[in-house]
């Protein structure tokens, strides 16, 4: 455990978004933590309270541009919040400068390079990274992540979907194969940047699935969830923009390749999430009202027809991103995993 007087020093690379808003509000009440640095593209170097109005009174720092060596003399850690692409030109230059990086971009997700160019059209260009770096879900990977110098923060959807799936797969319950994911999730996991089908007149009022059958997140859950299970998981991933600020449901369907009941499907769960704090079993239909504004992931189980259906939710902003993203740091720095995250 690192001395409790002297602070980590963090960097927020990539300041302006609403992840950014959320992993500065959760720092500034973590004890162990010092907000150094805040990066933007913004040639002006704006005040982070100018950014984000919430923050004013609370934290007085002047954004700068990306400069890894400037970065290196002034934090320990990083949290990169860039768009994939501009993630994977920032983060090996501050590993370089032995800056040690939770990365919530997609950059490094993916263990093929291949698989990456597939689905984000890019090449990537630190593919000899992709493999060796630990994906930042802590109720799969937490033995994994203390001492690392970099770790792929999960996205939202993936995680509701994959903390969902998990137990059941792991523990033979449901086929691996033709799983169907129908998610759902607030406006604000489509970022700050305006766009035509996030536009108030557009989205209120509406609901609309998108990116179907192409979804980025779709070779993330294959992955990972193979990865758990042992088993070649193949999953149809179909996501829906709902008309709420934040909040985001998965809805997920597959064939059951045991007899087990429900109420046995439940302690199955129980017992593969015991001792993870922000993770809770309950018999009732969870509903994202119930995990907003927290790093709670909410879910359940129920059989019908052969059928087992798993219901899951969580807030796409904190236990979608922000918040898994300070488990990660605490785990890789040495704190406890829920300093700063309970309510």
């Amino acid at each position: 455990m690192p001395s409790s007087t002297k602070k980590t020093r963090v960097a927020i690379i990539g300041a302006t978004g609403y992840t950014a808003l959320e992993l500065i509000r959760i720092l500034l009440r973590h004890p162990h933590v010092e907000i150094t640095v805040a990066t933007t593209r913004q040639e002006d170097a704006p005040q982070l309270s100018e950014i984000h109005p919430s923050l004013r009174n609370r934290i007085d720092l002047a954004c700068t541009l990306l400069n890894p060596q400037e970065i290196a003399q002034a934090a320990d850690v990083a949290f990169t919040c860039l768009p994939h692409t501009a993630s994977m030109e920032a983060i090996p230059k501050l590993l370089a400068e032995n800056v040690k990086v939770i990365d919530l971009s997609a950059d490094y997700r993916l263990v093929d390079p291949e698989v990456y160019e597939q689905w984000y059209g890019h090449v990537h260009t630190d593919p000899t990274r992709l493999g060796t770096i630990v994906y930042g879900l802590p109720e799969l990977y937490a033995d994994q992540i203390p001492g690392q110098d970099l770790v792929a923060n999960p996205g939202c959807y993936t995680s509701t979907s994959i903390l969902g799936l998990a137990p059941l797969l792991c523990g033979g319950h449901i086929d691996p194969v033709g799983i169907c994911i129908d998610g759902k999730s607030g406006v604000s996991g489509a970022g700050r940047s305006p766009k035509m089908i996030t536009l108030f007149p557009e989205c209120n009022e509406s609901v609309m699935a998108y990116s179907v059958g192409n979804h980025r997140h779709t070779p993330e859950i294959d992955q990972v969830l193979s990865d758990v299970s042992g088993k070649e998981v193949e999953v149809v991933f179909t996501p829906h923009l709902i008309p709420m600020d934040r909040g985001l449901q998965c809805s997920m369907y597959a064939r059951a390749s045991s007899d087990a009941s429900e109420k046995e499907m439940l302690e199955v769960m129980r017992k593969f999430y015991e001792n993870k704090p922000f993770i809770r079993v309950i018999e009732a239909l969870p509903r994202t009202k119930d995990v907003a504004h927290t790093n709670f992931c909410d879910m359940t189980v129920r059989v019908s027809r052969g059928t087992v259906q798993v219901f899951s939710v969580l807030d796409n902003l904190i236990k979608g991103a922000s918040g898994v993203a300070v488990q990660n740091f605490n785990l890789m720095c040495g704190y406890d995993e829920t300093t700063g995250l309970l309510p």
